[in-house]
């Protein structure tokens, strides 16, 4: 059977020249980047190049990159570094659970936390960061593009208001990372969360951007890799896997990749909307990164929808792949205040590099039936039909 992957906002497979990149690692430049011996010191090399790599991405200095496990990590390392008993901290509430569920941890350790609403776009007012600032206010912590619905937060806007209060701002951007370009200087961020394994790289690799004079508190402890900011022996593979990943989506950036990557979604988007009844685009409207699309498909359950294009070869999302097997409803799509039916009918198409128009062409020739199909056994469905339409 053919199967199309279209699920790259729950990870990435590897690219083959990151997987060439990381190969020798494996086996034979197998030492310990700490170790003062030639093997040691060809791994430290190829870490000190990655870093390099990761940094010319973000249009950052190599020394503000600090590896990780992941965005998991940066992202609790990022909140929990900073924050002490008494602060004030402010987040939206349709971040990722990594920052979510972080921050509800800190207010149970004697923090205090604001989670701001959004349209109904899925955007944050910048203009709610600014009211919600207090004099304890030590972190403001809003992500650059949503995982489940690709919309782009205002974070330029918001980094100007955290510098104007002199605040901390961490952003997560997991889900923009090789998809737009990202300066920080620009956005005026102190701190980043980036995952590797979103930009094909391997999965347990990520990084924290910490901003040159950024006073925090490390996460893990232990010897004093990461210039004492990460302790761990450094996961030298992964590390080079995603220097060379980086260096892949910088290029893409230039090269018209990521624009190819945008025109295969709107096609996909629009021939989708042409064809189903009842379908529409969560967080249209707004700018999103050019591969995401979140669609509601009324009258059915969207768990239903993506178990039958997974059985016809189409593998896509209910929403984030971390709330997998979740009866809630998405919480994105509560706060951007979709009615419960149409959140919980909703799917998120989500394209990687590797996607080509004949993915786009299988996708628009199985979606549709397979939304008659359900609809066709759904009352509710039936029930609309029946009703007869109201004339204005």
């Amino acid at each position: 059977m053919r199967r199309i992957y279209m699920d790259a906002n729950a990870t990435t497979p590897l690219l083959p020249e990151v997987l060439e990149a990381m190969r020798p690692f494996f086996i034979e430049s197998f030492g310990n980047a700490s170790s003062i011996h030639q093997h040691g010191q060809h791994a430290r090399a190829a870490v000190e190049r990655a870093r390099e790599q990761v940094a010319a991405l973000l249009h950052c200095r190599a020394a503000e990159i600090v590896f990780t496990s992941g965005g998991t990590e940066s992202d609790n390392t990022a909140i929990f570094g900073v924050l002490r008993p008494g602060d004030h901290m402010i987040t939206s509430a349709i971040e990722h659970h990594a920052v979510l569920h972080t921050a509800e941890k800190a207010r149970d350790r004697g923090m205090e936390v604001t989670f701001l609403p959004v349209s109904g776009g899925g955007a944050v007012d910048p203009m709610d960061v600014y009211r919600a600032l207090k004099p304890n206010t030590k972190l403001i912590s809003v992500m650059m593009a949503n995982n489940e619905t690709g919309v782009i937060q205002p974070v330029e806007q918001i980094g100007k208001i955290a510098a104007e209060a002199e605040v901390c701002f961490h952003t997560d951007a997991v889900q923009a990372a090789g998809k737009i370009p990202i300066d920080v200087k620009a956005i005026g961020c102190h701190m980043l969360s980036l995952s590797g394994h979103k930009l094909h790289a391997p999965q347990g690799i990520g990084i924290l951007y910490v901003r040159r004079g950024t006073r925090f508190e490390p996460l893990v402890f232990g010897g004093a890799h990461e210039r004492q900011r990460r302790a761990g022996t450094e996961n030298v593979a992964g590390i080079v896997g995603l220097g060379k990943a980086a260096e892949i989506a910088l290029a893409g950036l230039a090269d018209g990749a990521v624009d190819r990557i945008a025109v295969l979604r709107d096609r996909l988007e629009q021939g989708l909307l042409a064809a189903v009844e009842e379908c529409g685009v969560n967080g249209a409207g707004q700018p999103r990164v050019p591969n995401t699309s979140n669609l509601h498909f009324d009258h059915l359950e969207g768990e239903a929808l993506v178990i039958a294009l997974d059985l016809k070869g189409l593998a896509v999302s209910g929403g984030s792949a971390c709330s997998s097997g979740s009866t809630e409803p998405s919480h994105v799509l509560k706060a951007m205040g979709l009615p419960l039916a149409r959140s919980r009918a909703s799917l998120r198409f989500s394209l990687t590099k590797q996607n080509t128009g004949a993915d786009v062409d299988f996708a628009l020739e199985i979606v549709p039936a397979a939304v008659a199909r359900l609809r066709e056994l759904s009352p509710i469905w039936q029930q609309a039909k029946k009703t007869p339409a109201v004339t204005v």
